[in-house]
């Protein structure tokens, strides 16, 4: 059972607070009880249970495959953890995009089969009566504008976003509607620093950055990517600050060869 967001030290409240005294925001993906423990107690503002399952947990090539029961497996599992940060789950592809009603539908199993703090939404005018709908009935939602994953086969690159001038002023734009709305903090991922520094600057709300430079209220990665697990992924907005992938092979390696050569288990290890 979760601890309920009525306990949780980060609120929506709070994330608004931290902007306006320039503390910056910490948020970091996860998707099982084991990693998301060691995060909480990292000291991590919010905990993103993000749609990038699909890719790191399943293997899929893009977050679209991933359902909303997957979804909800992963919160679940998450919430069982954490006492600390604030909780968003990522809203999967196919379960607000054109259908205001089933954004509803779809945000409140979310939240009632999971217990997380929020949902996140990708887009932003199109996107725009399912969010107002969703926050009409009492659920925080944040957004995510400039490259959206679930949106890959309408732009078919991951290149950077909102480099000309018409697709910066919309994202603008957009984010601006969507604080009009209600959202409690915005993703910016994958544009120039320089606009999101703009962005950042023209909200009274949280910006998120992922690969939108130094300038947002906080940043975000996938903690796959950030520990080295993932070693073939190296866009240049990724730091890792460990290099697991090569800590795992060695330690199943030798695991490998202890039981081989009948060194594991030795007469300590038995009972």
């Amino acid at each position: 059972m979760s601890t309920g967001s009525s306990t949780r030290v980060i609120t929506t409240h709070k994330l608004l607070e931290m902007k306006q005294r320039g503390e910056k925001i910490s948020m970091l993906t996860a998707y099982d009880y084991t990693s998301a423990r060691i995060v909480d107690q990292a000291g991590i503002d919010i905990i993103l249970v993000g749609d990038s399952a699909a890719n790191v947990m399943a293997g899929h090539e893009t977050t679209l495959p991933i359902t909303i029961d997957q979804m909800i497996y992963h919160a679940q599992s998450v919430m069982r953890a954490v006492k600390n940060p604030l909780v968003v789950v990522d809203m999967p592809f196919g379960t607000y995009q054109g259908n205001p009603k089933e954004a509803v539908r779809s945000a409140i199993r979310i939240m009632k089969e999971s217990e997380a703090d929020a949902v996140k939404m990708e887009g932003g005018a199109e996107i725009m009566e399912s969010v107002e709908r969703i926050l009409s009935t009492g659920i925080p939602v944040m957004g995510h504008l400039g490259l959206t994953p679930q949106s890959i086969h309408k732009f078919g690159t991951y290149a950077v976003r909102a480099k000309e001038e018409a697709e910066a002023n919309k994202l603008i734009e957009d984010a601006i509607a969507l604080e009009k709305a209600g959202c409690f903090a915005i993703v910016l991922e994958k544009i120039p620093a320089a606009l999101a520094k703009r962005v950042s600057e023209q909200l009274s709300i949280p910006t998120i950055g992922i690969g939108a430079g130094k300038w947002c209220d906080g940043q975000v990665l996938v903690m796959h990517d950030m520990l080295g697990l993932n070693n073939t992924f190296s866009p240049r907005f990724l730091r890792r600050y460990g290099n697991m992938y090569e800590e795992y092979l060695k330690a199943f390696q030798n695991y490998v060869a202890d039981v081989k050569s009948g060194d594991f288990p030795n007469e300590s290890e038995q009972y």
